[in-house]
């Protein structure tokens, strides 16, 4: 049941993250406020495909 999946950036669309969640308990898509090295700052992360 649990996924690998990444975040990306909602302001720069880089992806920074890897991570892993369990799709029973979350069957929507991830956002986590996340540092952004591109950005330089905390920045809305959100589950991509």
């Amino acid at each position: 049941m649990r996924v690998n999946i990444t975040l990306a950036c909602t302001e720069c669309s880089e992806r920074n993250y890897s991570t892993v969640k369990n799709k029973r308990n979350n069957p929507e898509r991830l956002e986590m406020k996340k540092y952004c090295s591109r950005e330089r700052k905390m920045t809305l992360h959100r589950e991509t495909k």
